[in-house]
């Protein structure tokens, strides 16, 4: 079966394909599992992922024009400078559409995203937009969070336990009840330009 030519797939598994550059206009997937897939650079434009998962993928560079998803997870797999907020977003989620476990996320931009429950752990974050979102009860637990930038966000209840490299200015992002390190979050006294010793 041609994933150029159908439109909808159930319970199908898409293993060391090479999609990179195509295009995908309207598809939908269901139940759907990716492994070991080249995706860099896919366009999908208006299409639906519900309840898949990537596994070992390379989603570096993809473009999500309008695209919808739904409990999709990925996990030691590669995403970087993907620009998240070109998605379809629904209003009203009751859980995190999109989980990432074990992945590197560098250079992408959740900018502005309401992403409540949001999952990032034991991944690379480097250069990522948090800013003007909503990551209420996230666990980024694991991960490095080098360069990532962080302003306007609301951060109440997020697990950082074992997070390293944030930099979170305590005045401008809300963090009340979230969890730090203790080491760690000496990080967030750099906004108060004190001297530790």
């Amino acid at each position: 079966m041609s994933i150029h030519e159908h439109s909808e797939f159930w319970s199908k598994t898409f293993e060391g394909e090479d999609f990179s550059t195509d295009e995908f206009i309207s598809k939908e997937f269901e139940g759907c599992t990716f492994i070991g897939c080249n995706l860099s650079e896919t366009s999908f434009r208006s299409c639906k992922f519900i309840d898949c998962e990537f596994i070992k993928c390379n989603l570096s560079l993809v473009k999500m024009h309008y695209s919808q998803f739904s409990d999709v997870i990925f996990r030691d797999s590669k995403a970087i400078g993907i620009d998240w907020t070109k998605a379809a977003w629904p209003r009203l989620m009751l859980s995190a559409p999109i989980q990432f476990y074990d992945c590197m996320l560098n250079d992408s931009s959740f900018y502005g995203l309401q992403l409540q429950g949001f999952v990032i752990e034991r991944c690379v974050v480097r250069g990522v937009d948090f800013r003007d979102g909503d990551f209420a009860r996230a666990s980024f637990k694991d991960s490095e969070f080098a360069g990532s930038m962080f302003s306007s966000t609301n951060l109440s209840a997020a697990d950082f336990s074992n997070a390293t490299g944030f930099d979170i200015d305590i005045f401008s992002n809300t963090i009340n009840k979230a969890k730090f390190d203790r080491f760690e979050a000496t990080r967030l006294l750099n906004c108060l330009e004190v001297e530790l010793v």
